[in-house]
């Protein structure tokens, strides 16, 4: 249970927008207003982990967007810059493709393998890792309150950049204006990221994304003016003198559009700019410009301002951007993940609307680019995702470049199978006797079969919908007069599942006080179900002097992923994935803690991950070693923490 609400900044720019305040948000009387009046829910937060140094302010937090924001601003941290790229409400789902690692007992034979066959369809299978599946009003509630939440903890000279494509875009730019302000709004970016249109395109091709940049003030806000290299043509057109000492340099406009006076430029006299211009210089810099040989005099008597191509910045960044290209898969930055967006891009961003020291926060972080450039720019971090694999990858990677910061988990109250989308494919198998009923509205997951009360129709919270997460009164009032009312006649009892609740004393309450219906309602606690879920895998292993040998790893959850792959496979008559009895290739990382012995923080002092091609990357350090099934120690480790190839960690106690 949410331990309170934190209210979100209430203003909005109301009445600025193209569709005000009330219409762009109300779509089927679905209103979000009422969330939005009841605040962030505030949860704790357990600290899992602290890499490199204590109290570093750099933060990875598992959790959603709103309960990050809640915390954040219960803590009175403000960050300077947000670069969000958000689901893209694209219909798509996406996948990490899972590697079978080499397995260091049958590394020969594995080897042959690869040399036959094609590693990817051998030794691969693909698991969801999220689904961008949206109804549109949804999908703008949701964007709107993620929106609200973030503007919450934003600094009074901070900007957004909202990273989305044309799906969705053009309404969430409406959104934007709301919340921030059509005075606010500094550029819509378009990003090329790809040069040229696939072939087999049936119209002018998609090669573009939008990024929507607002800043919370008019003026006061920061901004770098960033510069790209001239092009060789550009040199060639544009820097096509040169002085006595062969230095190359452009004859520029002296004037900008703006009537302005008349300015003295000395042998020249007292010159008028032309109609409707004015002189960029001040008469000061004139006078300078003129001692040092910067102003020269065309045959006509016109002003013309030297530039030097060695003096240059470069060529001034527009809202077109056709220079970063997009993460080619044996780039060394590459992480393997399915929305990862290239470096090159969030260093512009960063570097113009950040300096050193500003915190830099991304609340959809996927694989952590934001987080990495950040540190590199010697900016604070906070990476923010609900996805596990998100946060293994983007701290993984942040360790790498020896990073400093704290791992966050919030304490929600449901443990996640693996992530929401697994935990959602997951839960018609854990309720017991529920089935699709197509008589029954998408509202309801399905209706179980009861001998006495016949149909009884199951609802259950979706994970990826902050809406239905927490069973509320504005909730349990949508379930009685928008969903039961449709219900066929011979329904008797509906069974509501609940991940959180504001209490069920107050629910219950709310249920007997409302006359509207004679339908039973039975409130179940969905946590009980994926409480028992979560098993660990099950681990063999032996403590020598300065190592710790694997000698047996079993994951039912991946031994389940397989088989569902092999099943698939033989039905078409495909190369299926054979394992080992030791099932060592299942693991791709391994840490000690050698440090805390209360069991709570995890503390790696010594580490290695198996990379999909199977070489071994040591604390952090890439190398060409295969792995030989072992971790060496220096001083005796108290835990160690396995990570299968899906994802899942495990600890076990080192006796």
């Amino acid at each position: 249970m949410a331990k309170k609400y934190i209210p979100f900044t209430p203003e909005t720019i109301d009445g600025q927008a193209v569709l005000n305040f009330n219409r762009i948000l109300k779509y089927h009387e679905n209103d979000v207003r009422p969330i939005i009046e009841k605040g962030m829910p505030y949860y704790e937060l357990e600290k899992i982990e602290t890499v490199g140094k204590e109290n570093s302010e750099n933060l990875i937090i598992r959790g959603e967007c709103i309960s990050a924001c809640a915390y954040l601003k219960e803590k009175g941290i403000n960050v300077n810059l947000v670069y969000i790229d958000p689901p893209f409400a694209s219909g798509a789902d996406y996948a990490k493709k899972v590697y079978i690692r080499r397995n260091p007992k049958l590394a020969e034979k594995i080897a042959k393998a690869e040399e036959e066959l094609d590693i990817d369809e051998l030794r691969a299978f693909e698991e969801k890792m999220y689904g961008d599946v949206w109804d549109k009003e949804k999908y703008l509630n949701w964007m709107y309150e993620n929106l609200m939440a973030i503007k919450s903890v934003m600094s009074e000279t901070a900007s957004i950049y909202v990273h989305l494509d044309w799906h969705i875009g053009h309404y969430v730019k409406i959104l934007m204006d709301e919340i921030f302000g059509e005075d606010n709004f500094r550029n819509e970016i378009i990003w090329q990221k790809l040069q040229a249109a696939k072939k087999q395109a049936t119209e002018f091709g998609n090669i573009h994304d939008t990024i929507f940049y607002y800043s919370m003030l008019q003026t006061e806000y920061t901004h770098n003016k960033q510069y790209k290299p001239h092009s060789d043509i550009r040199i060639k057109q544009h820097y096509n003198n040169k002085d006595e000492n062969g230095r190359a340099f452009s004859l520029d406009s002296f004037t900008q559009s703006g009537q302005g006076v008349a300015r003295n430029f000395g042998i020249h006299g007292l010159l008028e700019p032309p109609a409707g211009k004015h002189w960029i210089w001040t008469q000061e810099r004139i006078d300078e410009g003129m001692k040092n040989g910067n102003i020269i005099f065309t045959s006509k008597g016109k002003p013309r301002l030297k530039r030097y191509l060695d003096m240059s910045a470069g060529v001034a960044v527009g809202d077109i951007w056709a220079d970063i290209f997009p993460v080619n898969s044996q780039a060394e930055e590459d992480a393997d993940y399915a929305t990862q967006k290239p470096e090159a891009l969030l260093d512009r961003i960063i570097n113009a609307s950040s300096n050193e020291d500003m915190i830099v926060a991304d609340f959809f972080g996927g694989s952590g680019v934001t987080a990495t450039v950040a540190n590199k720019l010697n900016r604070r971090f906070i990476h923010c995702d609900i996805g596990i694999n998100s946060i293994q990858t983007t701290r993984d990677r942040l360790f790498g470049s020896k990073a400093n910061f704290d791992v966050l988990e919030i304490k929600d109250g449901v443990s996640l199978y693996r992530n929401p989308v697994q935990t959602m494919d997951k839960i018609k198998s854990l309720i017991s006797g529920l089935k699709n009923e197509d008589a029954l509205d998408k509202f309801w997951e399905g209706a179980i079969s009861d001998s006495k009360l016949g149909t009884v129709p199951v609802y259950v919270p979706n994970l990826m919908d902050s809406n239905t997460k927490i069973l509320d009164k504005v909730l349990m009032n949508e379930i009685i007069h928008k969903a039961m009312p449709d219900l066929p006649p011979s329904v008797k009892r509906v069974i509501v599942y609940y991940i959180d609740i504001t209490s069920e004393e107050e629910i219950k309450k709310f249920i007997k006080e409302d006359d509207s219906t004679t339908i039973e309602i039975e409130l179940r606690d969905l946590k009980e179900i994926l409480d028992d879920v979560v098993v660990d895998d099950d681990v063999e292993f032996i403590t020598n002097a300065d190592n710790i040998e694997i000698k047996r790893f079993v994951s039912d959850r991946v031994l389940q992923k397989i088989d569902e792959f092999n099943q698939k496979a033989f039905a078409s008559s495909k190369q299926g994935i054979t394992i080992s009895e030791d099932g060592l290739e299942f693991i791709e990382y391994i840490s000690l803690d050698c440090t805390n012995k209360d069991g709570k923080k995890w503390q790696s002092d010594n580490e290695i991950k198996i990379d999909k091609l199977g070489y071994v990357i040591k604390n952090g350090i890439k190398t060409k070693e295969f792995w030989n099934g072992k971790i060496s120690f220096d001083r005796k480790p108290l835990r160690i923490k396995i990570r299968n190839i899906c994802g899942d960690e495990s600890i076990y106690e080192v006796k």
